[in-house]
């Protein structure tokens, strides 16, 4: 797992807690299985979001695109 895809799976989880929305949920708001998040919030797996789940997931949280990457590269 990349530094930028762990910062991707980290924001999603944390927004996700933020707004008081279980993993069930939003894989039913995003159309995947439960597994599917608690395998991406799982460090022991290599399940990562893409970029069409970014894009569903700015939508379910109405939020920018860009509010899933992090202001710089990293190194």
């Amino acid at each position: 797992m990349t530094e930028v895809e762990q910062y991707v799976i980290d924001r999603v989880k944390s927004m996700r807690n933020e707004r008081g929305i279980s993993q069930a949920k939003l894989a039913n708001l995003l159309e995947v299985s439960q597994g599917f998040i608690g395998d991406c919030e799982n460090p022991k797996y290599r399940a990562k979001y893409n970029l069409n789940h970014i894009n569903r997931l700015a939508k379910i949280f109405n939020c920018s695109f860009q509010d899933f990457f992090p202001d710089s590269p990293f190194d």
